[in-house]
Protein backbone atom coordinates (compact mmCIF):
# COMPACT_ATOMS: atom_id res chain seq x y z
CA UNK A 1 0.00 0.00 0.00
CA UNK A 2 2.52 2.56 1.09
CA UNK A 3 4.59 1.26 -2.25
CA UNK A 4 1.33 2.67 -4.68
CA UNK A 5 0.70 5.81 -2.52
CA UNK A 6 4.28 6.38 -3.57
CA UNK A 7 3.77 5.72 -6.40
CA UNK A 8 1.07 8.16 -7.21
CA UNK A 9 2.52 10.67 -5.01
CA UNK A 10 6.49 11.15 -6.69
CA UNK A 11 4.75 10.29 -10.41
CA UNK A 12 1.97 13.36 -10.12
CA UNK A 13 4.66 15.73 -8.66
CA UNK A 14 7.03 14.47 -11.37
CA UNK A 15 4.71 14.95 -14.13
CA UNK A 16 3.51 18.74 -12.71
CA UNK A 17 7.23 19.20 -12.96
CA UNK A 18 8.41 17.65 -16.15
CA UNK A 19 5.06 19.07 -17.71
CA UNK A 20 6.71 22.07 -19.71
CA UNK A 21 9.40 20.12 -20.96
CA UNK A 22 6.99 16.89 -22.32
CA UNK A 23 4.80 19.77 -23.80
CA UNK A 24 8.01 21.19 -25.56
CA UNK A 25 9.34 17.39 -26.49
CA UNK A 26 5.81 16.59 -28.00
CA UNK A 27 5.66 20.04 -30.04
CA UNK A 28 8.73 19.04 -31.35
CA UNK A 29 7.96 15.32 -32.37
CA UNK A 30 4.54 16.52 -33.67
CA UNK A 31 6.26 18.58 -36.63
CA UNK A 32 8.94 15.97 -37.02
CA UNK A 33 7.06 13.14 -36.96
CA UNK A 34 3.85 14.25 -38.64
CA UNK A 35 1.54 14.32 -35.52
CA UNK A 36 2.67 10.90 -34.24
CA UNK A 37 4.47 11.99 -30.89
CA UNK A 38 4.67 8.38 -28.98
CA UNK A 39 6.03 4.96 -29.18
CA UNK A 40 3.64 2.85 -28.12
CA UNK A 41 4.05 -1.15 -27.35
CA UNK A 42 3.29 -4.04 -26.13
CA UNK A 43 5.33 -5.29 -22.43
CA UNK A 44 4.78 -7.90 -19.93
CA UNK A 45 3.32 -6.74 -16.78
CA UNK A 46 2.62 -8.23 -13.19
CA UNK A 47 1.35 -11.85 -13.47
CA UNK A 48 2.15 -11.32 -16.90
CA UNK A 49 -0.02 -9.92 -18.03
CA UNK A 50 0.48 -7.44 -21.23
CA UNK A 51 -0.12 -3.57 -21.36
CA UNK A 52 0.48 -1.08 -23.55
CA UNK A 53 3.98 0.81 -22.73
CA UNK A 54 4.33 4.70 -23.96
CA UNK A 55 7.42 6.66 -24.81
CA UNK A 56 8.60 9.52 -27.04
CA UNK A 57 9.13 8.46 -29.94
CA UNK A 58 12.43 8.42 -31.37
CA UNK A 59 12.94 6.48 -34.23
CA UNK A 60 11.80 7.35 -37.77
CA UNK A 61 9.33 5.16 -40.02
CA UNK A 62 11.52 4.85 -43.00
CA UNK A 63 11.23 1.86 -45.23
CA UNK A 64 13.04 0.43 -47.88
CA UNK A 65 12.34 -0.44 -51.13
CA UNK A 66 10.55 -3.81 -50.37
CA UNK A 67 8.57 -1.81 -48.05
CA UNK A 68 9.76 -2.88 -44.62
CA UNK A 69 11.28 -0.88 -42.18
CA UNK A 70 15.27 0.25 -42.49
CA UNK A 71 17.33 -1.38 -39.08
CA UNK A 72 16.87 0.81 -36.02
CA UNK A 73 20.22 2.71 -36.16
CA UNK A 74 19.37 3.79 -39.35
CA UNK A 75 15.74 5.31 -38.07
CA UNK A 76 17.13 7.09 -34.45
CA UNK A 77 16.66 10.54 -35.40
CA UNK A 78 19.21 13.15 -33.74
CA UNK A 79 16.11 14.30 -31.61
CA UNK A 80 15.66 10.83 -30.79
CA UNK A 81 19.51 9.91 -29.81
CA UNK A 82 19.18 12.90 -27.41
CA UNK A 83 15.70 12.27 -25.66
CA UNK A 84 17.45 8.07 -25.06
CA UNK A 85 20.97 9.76 -23.78
CA UNK A 86 18.56 11.95 -21.60
CA UNK A 87 16.39 9.15 -20.67
CA UNK A 88 13.39 11.91 -21.81
CA UNK A 89 11.86 9.41 -23.95
CA UNK A 90 10.92 7.53 -20.73
CA UNK A 91 8.75 10.71 -19.31
CA UNK A 92 5.27 8.73 -20.51
CA UNK A 93 5.96 6.29 -18.41
CA UNK A 94 4.64 8.23 -15.27
CA UNK A 95 1.14 7.67 -17.19
CA UNK A 96 1.86 3.96 -16.87
CA UNK A 97 2.77 4.08 -13.05
CA UNK A 98 -0.29 6.52 -12.52
CA UNK A 99 -2.65 3.87 -14.39
CA UNK A 100 -1.18 1.35 -12.38
CA UNK A 101 0.39 -0.76 -15.05
CA UNK A 102 4.05 0.09 -13.50
CA UNK A 103 5.92 0.99 -10.53
CA UNK A 104 8.47 3.81 -10.38
CA UNK A 105 10.92 1.10 -9.27
CA UNK A 106 11.07 -3.10 -10.42
CA UNK A 107 12.36 -5.26 -12.37
CA UNK A 108 12.09 -3.43 -16.66
CA UNK A 109 8.96 -4.80 -19.13
CA UNK A 110 9.99 -6.48 -21.52
CA UNK A 111 8.62 -8.34 -24.61
CA UNK A 112 5.87 -11.09 -24.61
CA UNK A 113 7.82 -12.74 -27.15
CA UNK A 114 10.06 -13.55 -24.20
CA UNK A 115 7.82 -15.04 -21.88
CA UNK A 116 8.38 -18.61 -23.57
CA UNK A 117 12.02 -18.53 -22.65
CA UNK A 118 12.17 -17.46 -18.87
CA UNK A 119 13.29 -20.11 -16.55
CA UNK A 120 10.90 -20.49 -13.50
CA UNK A 121 13.73 -18.24 -11.55
CA UNK A 122 13.78 -15.49 -13.82
CA UNK A 123 9.88 -15.77 -14.12
CA UNK A 124 9.66 -14.63 -10.68
CA UNK A 125 10.43 -10.75 -12.27
CA UNK A 126 6.95 -10.64 -12.93
CA UNK A 127 5.65 -10.76 -9.32
CA UNK A 128 5.49 -7.52 -8.80
CA UNK A 129 4.78 -4.19 -11.49
CA UNK A 130 7.27 -3.41 -13.66
CA UNK A 131 9.52 -0.27 -13.47
CA UNK A 132 10.83 2.83 -15.04
CA UNK A 133 13.81 2.13 -12.48
CA UNK A 134 15.42 -0.45 -11.54
CA UNK A 135 18.00 -2.47 -9.47
CA UNK A 136 19.67 -3.65 -12.74
CA UNK A 137 19.23 -0.49 -14.29
CA UNK A 138 21.79 1.29 -10.69
CA UNK A 139 23.51 -1.35 -11.38
CA UNK A 140 25.02 -1.51 -15.25
CA UNK A 141 21.81 -0.57 -16.89
CA UNK A 142 23.04 -2.23 -20.98
CA UNK A 143 26.31 -3.25 -19.91
CA UNK A 144 24.97 -6.14 -17.92
CA UNK A 145 24.55 -9.47 -19.46
CA UNK A 146 20.92 -11.05 -19.53
CA UNK A 147 21.75 -13.40 -16.86
CA UNK A 148 23.16 -10.86 -14.86
CA UNK A 149 20.16 -8.60 -15.12
CA UNK A 150 17.74 -11.02 -14.37
CA UNK A 151 19.78 -11.71 -11.08
CA UNK A 152 19.14 -8.38 -10.15
CA UNK A 153 15.72 -8.72 -10.95
CA UNK A 154 14.62 -11.61 -8.70
CA UNK A 155 17.00 -10.37 -5.92
CA UNK A 156 14.76 -6.91 -6.14
CA UNK A 157 11.66 -9.58 -5.67
CA UNK A 158 12.80 -11.34 -2.81
CA UNK A 159 13.94 -8.39 -0.95
CA UNK A 160 11.95 -5.23 -1.75
CA UNK A 161 10.61 -2.88 0.77
CA UNK A 162 9.62 0.54 0.90
CA UNK A 163 13.21 1.73 2.16
CA UNK A 164 14.88 -0.28 -1.03
CA UNK A 165 12.66 1.59 -3.66
CA UNK A 166 13.63 5.22 -1.89
CA UNK A 167 17.20 3.98 -2.29
CA UNK A 168 17.01 3.01 -6.06
CA UNK A 169 15.38 5.82 -6.50
CA UNK A 170 18.16 8.38 -4.59
CA UNK A 171 20.45 5.98 -6.87
CA UNK A 172 19.11 6.76 -9.99
CA UNK A 173 18.75 10.90 -9.16
CA UNK A 174 21.65 11.95 -7.73
CA UNK A 175 23.92 10.58 -10.39
CA UNK A 176 21.56 12.24 -13.41
CA UNK A 177 22.10 15.32 -10.81
CA UNK A 178 25.76 15.33 -10.91
CA UNK A 179 26.24 14.02 -14.47
CA UNK A 180 28.30 11.18 -12.61
CA UNK A 181 28.43 7.38 -13.30
CA UNK A 182 25.46 7.56 -15.74
CA UNK A 183 25.76 4.85 -18.67
CA UNK A 184 23.19 6.33 -20.79
CA UNK A 185 21.80 3.91 -23.80
CA UNK A 186 24.16 4.65 -27.11
CA UNK A 187 23.14 2.35 -28.43
CA UNK A 188 19.92 1.50 -30.62
CA UNK A 189 18.51 -1.45 -28.55
CA UNK A 190 19.79 -4.41 -26.30
CA UNK A 191 20.98 -7.57 -27.78
CA UNK A 192 17.81 -10.01 -27.92
CA UNK A 193 17.01 -12.38 -24.94
CA UNK A 194 17.63 -15.82 -26.41
CA UNK A 195 16.66 -17.68 -23.32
Amino acid sequence: MRKRLLDLFVSFVLVLIFIPFMVLIATVLFWESKGNILFVQQRVGKNGINFNLLKFKTMADTRGADGLLLPDECRLTSFGRMLRRTSLDELPQLFNVLKGEMSLVGPRPLLPEYLPLYSKEQNKRHKVLPGITGLAQVKGRNNLDWRTKFRYDVWYVENRSFWLDLKIMAMTVVPMLKRENIDFQNNVGMEKFTG
